[in-house]
C-alpha cells in the first residue's frame, strides 16, 4: 500500500550534503529542511496554534507517552483525532513514548517483548509494546508516526548497543505489522547504534529493508559533544535511501540545525527553544541573551534588532524582564514565540542558502554573528 508521506527532493547543495525538498503529508506539503515546534501535550507551550501558523511551523510533534496517560488516545480518537483536537490543520508527527520511557531508569524492565514501568504521574504499573505504541498513534491520529525503540545512553558498552539495534528492528518489524491504518499515517524507523560506525550502519541497513517511508535518526543529543554528533551523522546520514525524509530528534540549537542540515538532515524537532524561553533565555542573532539579568531592567530596544517578530516589534527588554520578574505570563509567552519565530527564521534562511549554493558562506557569517568560536564551532 502507498504511504501518504512522500519526499520529493528539489535539489542537492553544489558544496555540501545540504537538500531542498518537499514533504507530502495528508495535510500539506511542506519545505524541507524544517525545525518542528513540539507540543508535548497537544500544545506547544504558551502558544496559540494560529500564531505557529503565522509564523511560518509547519509539523509540529506531540507525545504518545503523555497523550496516552493524559487524556487518553480513546478521547482524542473521539475528538476526531489530534488535528481535530488541538485545532491545528498542518502536519502532525508523534514520537513513540520510547524515549521518555526509557528516560524513567530507575523503574523500567527492558524485555523482548515490550518496556514495563511505572507511571510518571501516578506510579501505576504500565506496559508499553511496539504494538501498543502503535495502536495509540493510530487513534492519536497524526500524519507521521515513530517505531517503538530503545534508546540506549550514549556511552554504553558496544555489546549492549549491538543488543539493543537487533531488538529495536525486531520491534520496528512488530510495529508495521500492528499499524492499522498505513494509507493515511506514515511510520518511520528509528536508526540507533549510539557512536558506533558498524552498528549504526546495520541499523540503518535493517531498517532500510523494511522500507519505511521516512527515518528518524535517535540517540544522539544525549550528552555527547557537537563534534561526536556530526561524526555520526557524517556516516549515518549517506546510509539513508535518498528518496525518503531524514529526520534527526531532538536536536534544536541554531548551530545543530545547520551542521545537520550540511550532512543531509531534512528534519529537526526539540523543546529547547520554549523551555529556555520559560526561564528568560532568548535566542538572537548575536547570540544567547537572558533577558532575566539586571542589566536589562532599563534596556528599551527588542530582544533582537534584527528580528521581525510580534515580540520584537511590540515589546522592549525591560517590559519582557519586568514580566519574568513578576512571573507573569505573558513574558513567557512573547519569549517562546520569539525563540520558535528565530529557529523557523533560520531554517527559512538555510533553504534560501541552499537554493543560492552559498549554505557554507551562510553558516560562516551566522556563526560569526552569532559569537559560536572554533571550539563548540568547528568547521565543516
Amino acid at each position: 500500500m502507498e504511504s501518504p508521506i512522500k519526499y520529493t527532493l528539489l535539489k542537492k547543495e553544489k558544496h555540501t550534503g545540504a537538500r531542498l525538498g518537499l514533504l507530502q503529508t495528508p495535510h500539506g506539503t511542506f519545505e524541507t529542511p524544517m525545525f518542528m515546534p513540539v507540543g508535548t501535550l497537544a500544545s506547544v507551550k504558551t502558544m496559540a496554534p494560529e500564531e505557529l501558523d503565522e509564523m511560518g511551523a509547519s509539523v509540529i510533534l506531540s507525545n504518545t507517552y503523555h497523550l496516552w496517560l493524559r487524556p487518553g488516545e480513546e478521547i482524542v480518537k473521539e475528538a476526531g483525532g489530534l488535528h481535530k483536537f488541538m485545532n491545528w490543520d498542518k502536519g502532525i508527527l508523534t514520537d513513540s513514548g520510547g524515549f521518555q520511557v526509557f528516560s524513567l531508569a530507575d523503574t523500567r524492565n527492558i524485555t523482548e517483548e515490550g518496556v514495563h514501568f511505572k507511571s510518571h504521574l501516578d506510579g501505576r504499573k504500565l506496559f508499553l509494546s511496539p504494538e501498543k505504541a502503535i495502536q495509540v498513534q493510530n487513534d492519536l491520529g497524526p500524519d507521521i508516526m515513530m517505531s517503538l525503540d530503545e534508546c540506549p545512553p550514549y556511552f554504553e558498552s558496544y555489546e549492549y548497543v549491538k543488543n539493543s539495534i537487533n531488538r529495536t528492528t525486531r520491534w520496528a518489524e512488530r510495529g508495521l505489522k500492528a499499524h492499522q491504518n498505513p494509507n493515511t499515517q506514515g511510520l518511520f524507523g528509528i536508526v540507533q547504534g549510539a557512536g558506533f560506525e558498524d552498528l549504526r550502519k546495520q541499523s540503518a541497513k535493517d531498517l532500510v529493508s523494511l522500507d519505511f517511508p521516512g527515518y528518524s535518526i535517535g540517540g544522539l543529543s544525549v550528552g555527547e559533544s557537537k563534534d561526536e554528533m556530526n561524526r555520526v551523522l557524517d556516516f549515518t546520514v549517506p546510509m539513508l535511501p535518498e528518496n525518503k525524509p531524514h529526520y534527526l530528534m531532538g536536536v534544536g540549537t541554531a548551530d545543530s540545525l545547520i551542521d545537520g542540515v550540511i550532512r543531509g538532515v531534512d528534519m529537526f524537532d526539540c523543546v529547547l527553544p520554549t523551555r529556555i524561553a520559560r526561564n528568560g533565555t532568548c535566542m538572537t542573532s548575536k547570540g544567547r541573551l537572558v533577558v532575566k539579568n539586571a542589566k536589562y531592567a532599563r534596556d528599551f530596544r527588542p530582544l533582537d534588532e534584527n528580528c521581525n517578530c510580534y515580540a520584537c516589534r511590540n515589546y522592549t527588554r525591560a517590559y519582557i524582564r519586568h514580566l519574568l520578574k513578576t512571573d507573569e505570563l505573558f513574558g513567557m509567552h512573547l519569549t517562546s514565540y520569539h525563540n520558535l519565530y528565530f529557529l523557523l527564521d533560520v531554517m527559512k534562511k538555510v533553504r534560501q542558502a541552499i537554493k543560492d549554493d552559498n549554505l557554507l558562506e551562510f553558516r560562516e557569517s551566522f556563526f560569526e554573528e552569532y559569537g559560536f568560536n572554533e571550539k563548540n564551532a568547528k568547521k565543516f
